[in-house]
């Protein structure tokens, strides 16, 4: 049986959300389509902000699995 891949936006939200938590610049963005570059930008503004708010990488992890399921 064949995985669905995930849809695009979705994914490229998550990989914004973990670079935001990582500290990195949200200059990445430009490697990404222009459809979904807003959905990268705002997974990374909420993986900054959860940042800042003191949430571990740990935690962020399993706030991003649990946004997947």
């Amino acid at each position: 049986m064949k995985k669905q891949k995930r849809d695009l936006h979705h994914r490229a939200y998550l990989r914004g959300y973990r670079a935001g938590m990582a500290g990195r610049s949200k200059g990445l963005s430009i490697q990404y389509q222009e459809s979904a570059r807003p959905d990268w930008l705002a997974g990374w503004r909420e993986g900054r902000e959860d940042m800042w708010n003191g949430l571990s990488p740990v935690e962020g992890t399993h706030k991003t699995f649990s946004l997947v399921h």
